[in-house]
């Protein structure tokens, strides 16, 4: 159907050896990304999957219509498709044409968020309160420019897993649900690699770090429930009110004096809601924050003290309260060997001016998480520029996807191309 790539030359693609038979990766990954950028057809094709994906955003679980098209796609290139993983996701197999070899796996995310988008481009979103404001359109659009290309050639040794996620955006999580489906185990892999769109950083550049680079997300409920009465008559009442205030003063200070200064941590209360009107103490009052933080430890013992803290100054006022701790997404921790190795890719895509290794922690989180506690990989941001993610302006920028799609290509191809890895752990 697509014709991004048929032009290519295929010698630039193949993995040059040095003396030592060590892979020169950085030698070819230029011209790589050279001869995708320059490549109208490519571009514009992975332009029409995306902004199609953006005119017709799916919430997690329900990205029915963007799991078919991603499959007819990936079928017409003759790529082995099954569909239904872990609910809607898509996992398509390219094997190489050189023989037996490692197994690396490329995952894009592909659903929507319940936001009312206020574009008014021509692909603005076609339904109304669902909008794909975290850039998914584009991450699996890229990925689909990677998979036209590597199955075209499939000048390598070994198997790519293609990963269409759905549901990065809920609680329940896409990547939870594929692993549960099996995922791991029917379609074996060694090592994992995504990627994110990151507004604050600008085309062009890219950033990736070894270890924790995004923080863990946990949320708290916690209703303090004391005996509601007359505003004029406290004395015969247990209003929750003045505990409620003094808890939410009370977690906000967790992360600077119960948690040691060199973790990076967020406890944030973000809700405190109680009563209707001025002469009437009400029943209860409920609290919700969020809790982000990089080390496990820290993410127990948060849990610990905002349950300390809510039941004694509940106690202290006569009242009680029920603490809901909701553990979410883990930290994301790239592993060290696949942290460099996207390093480098990106560094011969962009220029190591371009490339941050030592970029800071993000707050954000991701259920990629779940694929890294299970196997080696790396998670990198690509600058875009413009609104931020989960605004209702934001728009993928399209001048960024040759890139990504260069970088899945760069990294399977490094991969492959780069004999045994190392032990899981080291």
């Amino acid at each position: 159907m697509e014709q991004a790539l048929d032009g290519l030359d295929r010698r630039a693609f193949r993995w040059r050896t040095g003396r030592e038979g060590k892979v020169k990766v950085e030698d070819a990954l230029g011209t790589i990304v050279e001869e995708v950028r320059k490549n109208a057809d490519l571009h514009q094709s992975m332009m029409q999957w995306r902004r199609d994906f953006h005119r017709h955003p799916e919430i997690g679980f329900g990205e029915h219509r963007t799991a078919a098209r991603i499959a007819e796609l990936l079928r017409d290139w003759g790529i082995e498709v099954t569909t239904g993983v872990g609910g809607t996701g898509v996992v398509g197999i390219i094997d190489g044409c050189r023989g037996l070899g490692r197994s690396i796996a490329l995952r894009a995310d592909m659903d929507a968020l319940p936001i009312v988008e206020q574009n008014d481009f021509a692909h603005m979103s076609a339904h109304h309160g669902l909008m794909h404001g975290c850039g998914h359109d584009g991450h699996s659009a890229m990925l689909l420019g990677a998979a036209r290309h590597l199955a075209d050639g499939r000048d390598f040794a070994g198997r790519i897993v293609l990963i269409f996620q759905p549901a990065e955006e809920v609680l329940t999580s896409g990547a939870r649900e594929m692993i549960a489906d099996g995922v791991l185990d029917r379609f074996p892999f060694e090592a994992i690699y995504a990627v994110h769109n990151y507004p604050p950083l600008a085309p062009g550049t890219a950033a990736v770090r070894t270890g924790p680079f995004l923080a863990s997300a946990d949320s708290f409920h916690i209703e303090v429930t004391g005996l509601g009465g007359h505003g004029a008559q406290p004395h015969l009442a247990r209003s929750p009110v003045a505990p409620a205030c003094e808890i939410a003063l009370a977690l906000q200070r967790i992360a600077s004096q119960s948690v040691n200064a060199l973790d990076n941590c967020v406890v944030n209360t973000t809700m405190v809601r109680t009563g209707d009107t001025h002469n009437v103490i009400p029943d209860t009052a409920l609290i919700g924050g969020t809790v982000r933080c990089f080390r496990e430890e820290v993410r127990k013992d948060n849990a610990a003290e905002i349950d300390r803290i809510a039941t004694n100054i509940a106690r202290a006022h006569g009242c009680e309260a029920k603490v809901d701790y909701v553990w979410g997404h883990p930290a994301t921790i790239n592993t060290a060997r696949e942290a460099e190795r996207a390093a480098t890719v990106l560094t011969s895509l962009l220029g190591d001016r371009q490339v941050i290794t030592d970029h800071p922690q993000i707050m954000g989180s991701e259920d990629f998480a779940y694929f890294l506690q299970q196997r080696r990989g790396a998670y990198i941001v690509l600058g875009q520029g413009g609104s931020m993610i989960h605004n209702p302006r934001y728009d993928f920028n399209d001048e960024i996807l040759s890139t990504g799609a260069a970088y899945f290509v760069g990294i399977a191809l490094s991969e492959l191309a780069g004999g045994p890895a190392k032990p899981s752990g080291s």
